[in-house]
């Protein structure tokens, strides 16, 4: 008989122990495991690659505290805690790609951090089965802690019930919600709650950056003063499309670049020395002829000892007003130049005449008395390429004040250019001045049909150190750079070369054009 009482003591110990496990104070300290999930982080991301850890197993962590860093397509992100407790596994390492709604890592919380979640993991099958045993507890009994609020970047969070304002854009008081300083955890809280960030900047962080104390402050003296929350600025409505339809030049420059396909094209690009040129330019403008300057720099008074008084000097004819200037540039002088090779090159001064398959005819070049060279002029409406008529027979001045009358009338409005400017038979080379406008290195000039055998790209004029004058010194230069096309057609590689050196010798040599008339 004792040894009977002496069993049911120890089996009423054993209960006694099993209840006191069960109590409704143990409820409440017990502890579930948190996946915490990759949220999405912005429109269009599906992907992250985590590229830093803060955190580490067993560490603990407090709500909004750092957790990752993740890189993605568009941006980096730090990645805060939405819980308060201890990290338990890293799910994702390193330098590998998580996808959005992928577990990065279990974090332990106690049970009421988690009361909101959908499915939370147990810390243990034993406390499943505990609380499988207490699934009755002692009644009356009521947790004495106050719930804490949900961190609003928990993925098992549901949102608030109220409408999510848009994604802020755009500027308020002069602030770029863009530049505003915030970590992601306090974006998404400020959007969530309506709040416009922008409004809250300068925060009261480390250099104004805006910290969730101040969204709460913000909410706060706007419900003691019963304001609504403001409105975030709508971001402006995307712009539309707009169908434009070519105008007449420039539908005109489609089908005539199209037609350029039909011509195989040979390239040359070299450099020329204007050193010599850029010598006598300022002499040749102290000389420019009175009948080229403006009428504000005509002479007020005749000179003290005419030509005239002996026998009257034949009338000069006076260019047209917009002919006028007082400054020359280096492009006359280069086409001046450039038809003094032409006449060496009877070549480059012809123009095709195009041969019936159907007749049998072949084609025929036709070479021209004069240097006609189109150049190329950039207006308002599209490209033009009027022509000067016998380069050869006018002098830099004169070729001056045609390419300045040119300018003008293609830069109105509609265009002035006429067909005593734009001729039917045009030149047989064109010039394009590129270097005007911008600064590049070469060009790819192209041919049309009609437009001649040749075209010629001008560059800029730079100054350069050329080591290669023969005695290993150096000295500085002008240098420009030309990219030519031909008419692969008519117009031998060996022979374009051989024109551009024929050019070259007049460009770095102007002294011989002295002696052979200009």
């Amino acid at each position: 008989m004792s040894l009977l009482r002496t069993t049911r003591c120890v089996l009423r110990k054993r209960n006694s122990v099993a209840h006191f496990h069960l109590s409704p104070a143990w409820w409440a300290a017990r502890k579930v495991l948190q996946q915490f999930k990759l949220a999405d982080i912005g429109e269009g991301i599906t992907e992250c690659e985590v590229i830093k850890w803060n955190v580490s197993p067993q560490s603990s962590v407090s709500a909004f505290d750092p957790l990752c860093e993740v890189q993605s397509d568009k941006a980096s992100v730090e990645i805060t805690s939405p819980f308060d407790g201890t990290v338990k596994e890293i799910l994702v390492q390193e330098g590998h790609v998580a996808k959005v709604g992928d577990s990065l890592c279990v974090i332990e919380t106690d049970e009421d951090a988690s009361e909101h979640s959908d499915a939370p993991t147990s810390a243990s099958p034993a406390d499943q089965e505990q609380r499988h045993d207490a699934s009755n507890p002692a009644a009356g009994s009521e947790d004495p802690r106050v719930a804490r609020r949900p961190h609003p970047l928990d993925p098992n969070n549901p949102p608030a019930p109220t409408p999510k304002a848009p994604a802020p854009q755009g500027t308020v008081n002069g602030t770029p919600r863009a530049d505003v300083l915030a970590l992601p955890a306090v974006r998404h809280l400020a959007r969530h709650r309506g709040v416009d960030i922008a409004l809250l900047a300068p925060g009261s962080g480390t250099n104004g950056r805006v910290e969730r104390a101040d969204v709460e402050r913000y909410l706060a003296r706007q419900q003691s003063t019963g304001e609504q929350p403001s409105p975030i600025a709508q971001p402006p409505p995307a712009a539309e499309d707009v169908v434009v339809e070519l105008g007449r030049t420039r539908y005109g420059m489609w089908k005539a670049m199209e037609k350029s396909l039909e011509i195989p094209h040979f390239g040359y690009t070299t450099s020329l020395d204007l050193t010599a040129l850029h010598k006598i330019l300022p002499i040749l403008n102290a000389n420019i002829p009175q009948h080229y300057l403006p009428p504000s720099q005509e002479q007020s008074s005749p000179p003290l000892v005419s030509a005239s008084s002996f026998f009257p000097v034949p009338q000069v004819h006076a260019p047209p007003a917009s002919g006028s200037y007082d400054k020359l540039t280096y492009l006359p002088i280069l086409l001046k130049t450039l038809s003094k090779a032409m006449h060496s090159w009877p070549l480059f001064r012809s123009s095709i005449t195009p041969g019936s398959v159907s007749d049998g005819q072949k084609p025929t070049l036709t070479i021209r008395p004069n240097s006609d060279i189109c150049v190329a002029l950039s207006t308002p409406t599209g490209l033009y390429t009027p022509t000067v008529r016998a380069v050869d027979k006018h002098s830099v001045y004169s070729l001056a004040s045609t390419l300045r009358h040119f300018a003008h009338l293609g830069r109105q409005v509609p265009n002035a250019l006429t067909p005593a400017e734009l001729p039917r038979r045009g030149g047989t080379l064109t010039v394009s001045n590129i270097g005007a406008i911008g600064a590049g290195e070469g060009a790819m000039p192209l041919l049309v049909p009609g437009g001649g055998v040749a075209i010629v790209a001008l560059g800029r004029a730079r100054w350069t150190w050329d080591v290669e004058r023969g005695d290993g010194a150096g000295e500085r230069r002008l240098k420009m750079g030309v990219s030519w096309a031909a008419d692969h057609r008519v117009v031998e590689g060996a022979e374009l070369a051989a024109f551009v050196e024929t050019w070259r010798g007049y460009v770095e040599q102007p002294e011989r054009m002295i002696a052979e008339g200009v």
